[in-house]
């Protein structure tokens, strides 16, 4: 059986990597790029001109104005680094289809059975610091049994143990007297810093079966441990990982914790690790390039049909329906103007995409020329085929009833082209004795119809409902023949009830502070048909309040 082996890139200047392919009048000179951490900007991330000129990872913002004024200083973006190490995590299955990315400047790569397509696993380093060479990034790497020494390897292999103290040492110089030193010593005619660039050779492979060998004189951060860990191993004389195998294991894990040993024992392959690999998203798009540029309205239309066709063939392939449609015009100008719709329920025919695009064929401006068009479902949503079994008149039937189905939801994506989604809705019973909260309103366009709506135990309810409103009427539970409502005068002619309902006791409505209420259909003389309640009062005074009107 061949033996696992696993290869851990790592990119230690991504970010400022990154910036410096944007800005490429940005290259030889220092750049470092500073995140905020506990109200401070520090440095995350810097290039090989800003190392050299002294700064390090973890200095202040301050700090490396002070050192290096020259510098150029750029903000952490997060999200366009982890997008960039994402676009590695594909590069990177050139090598291996087992890659998984490990923010924020990692990967981990399963080349078991890979290595011998390369050459063997030193050829394929090379392969990869070339790539990353050619592509602007620092990478260095580490080859081993386990997920655990791969990345203790890739990261900490190039220094020692020694070289990374703690601050209880006393032989241990502050930062800035370090970096100071090493940049006297350099700019004076010595050794220059051992500072890894673009395509520098970093990397060590471990022997298949030498992983305890290959990890005993690694710092015990390499452990993938927080600071904390690290600081109550280095308080127990505990510096390298060595000093840990060795000693009792019952002992040591009450000193240190089981989060400890766990990651000792994944290192060393007693706790299983495997690695598990990013699924590719769904790219449901389709693009024409067109041989001249086009501007008529029946023009668009025919290339955007000959766009539908394929994209729908994509979505029924992966089982999806399309929720939202974007279509892309390009112009000749090099600008774009962008058309999105949005679908009542998902699918994947074009007959249901093409009358909700046609209807924002209006807004296009061509300018002078379209000539590349794009189609895109960004948002989409699994379909489920449906199976008729019977014979032709059975089949026939189940096909208008089909279609009969989907008439609401085409009328409500055409409506919604117009005036948006958002502004359907559509209302389902809600799990409530409370008159106002006997229903809830859903979006049309995500949710189903109820069609079995409970039957009414209680007394009818009136067509619209408000919050209560003050109804100034003699302060009694008896229904008043004589009240006043919104400035006006009523006079009783008849009056239905009452219903009693009572608050939901185990929630603090404002609107029920009132307490208990005493319903009443009443009718006026004038016609008008209301909906009144006597409060008997809890924690508010009792009286007597107007919640709706009657058609």
């Amino acid at each position: 059986m061949r033996a696992r082996r696993v290869l851990c890139l790592w990119f230690p200047r991504l970010a400022a990597e990154r910036l410096m392919r944007m800005e490429r009048g940005m290259e030889g000179g220092p750049l470092v790029v500073l995140q905020d951490v506990k109200n401070r900007q520090v440095i995350v991330s810097l290039n090989t001109e800003a190392e050299q000129a002294g700064l390090m990872a973890g200095q202040t913002a301050r700090d490396a104005q002070a050192i290096c004024p020259t510098a150029h200083i750029r903000l952490a973006n997060p999200q366009a680094e982890q997008l960039q190490l994402n676009a590695l995590r594909r590069w990177a299955g050139k090598f291996s289809p087992w890659v998984a990315a490990e923010p924020p400047a990692g990967l981990i790569l399963d080349i078991s059975g890979c290595a011998h397509l390369f050459g063997g696993e030193e050829p394929l380093l090379h392969s990869i610091q070339d790539d990353c060479g050619d592509l602007g990034f620092t990478v260095l790497a580490g080859i081993a049994d386990t997920v655990g020494a791969a990345w203790a390897l890739a990261r900490f292999s190039h220094h020692s143990a020694a070289a990374i103290r703690t601050g209880d040492d006393i032989q241990q110089e502050a930062r800035a007297t370090r970096s100071r030193a090493a940049r006297r010593h350099w700019t004076r005619g010595g050794t220059p810093p051992n500072v890894h660039g673009p395509g520098t050779r970093a990397h060590h492979i471990a022997t298949p079966g030498q992983t305890r060998q290959a990890l005993v004189d690694l710092p015990v951060a390499a452990l993938r441990l927080n600071d904390e860990a690290v600081a109550g191993l280095t308080r127990l004389g505990l510096r390298k990982i060595g000093d840990m195998i060795g000693l009792p294991r019952a002992a040591l894990t009450r000193r240190v914790g089981q989060d400890v040993m766990r990651r000792l024992d994944q290192a060393l392959g007693l706790v299983p690790e495997p690695v598990a690999p990013a699924r590719a998203p769904f790219n449901f798009a389709v693009r024409l390039t067109l041989p001249d540029p086009i501007g008529l309205e029946d023009d668009i239309m025919a290339g955007l049909d000959r766009l539908l066709g394929p994209l729908g063939d994509k979505l029924r392939d992966k089982g999806h329906g399309a929720r939202r449609v974007r279509l892309q015009l390009f112009r000749t100008d090099h600008t774009m103007q962008t058309i999105e719709v949005g679908l009542a329920v998902p699918s994947y025919d074009p007959e249901r995409m093409r009358p909700l695009l046609a209807l924002k064929m209006g807004d296009v401006d061509a300018g002078f020329g379209i000539d590349r068009l794009r189609l895109e479902a960004h948002v989409t949503e699994p379909v489920y085929a449906t199976q008729h079994a019977g014979h032709a008149h059975a089949l026939a039937a189940a096909e208008r009833r089909q279609q009969d189905d989907m008439a609401l939801p085409d009328l409500i994506g055409r409506l919604g082209a117009r005036i948006g989604l958002d502004q359907l809705t559509r209302h389902h019973p809600g799990d409530s004795h409370i008159p106002e909260k006997t229903f809830q309103t859903l979006a049309a366009a995500w949710s189903e119809p109820f069609r079995d709506w409970p039957p009414m135990v209680t007394g009818p309810r009136p067509m619209t409902i408000c919050r209560p409103e003050p109804v100034h009427a003699e302060d009694t539970p008896k229904p008043p023949a004589t009240f006043r409502w919104r400035g006006q005068t009523f006079q009783t002619l008849a009056t239905t009830g009452p219903e009693r309902i009572a608050p939901e006791w185990w929630l603090d409505d404002p609107d029920w502070r009132s307490g208990t209420r005493d319903y009443w259909r009443v009718e006026t003389t004038g016609g008008a048909r209301l909906w009144l309640f006597y409060a008997h009062g809890r924690s508010m005074s009792s009286g007597w309040f107007c919640h709706g009107q009657f058609a």
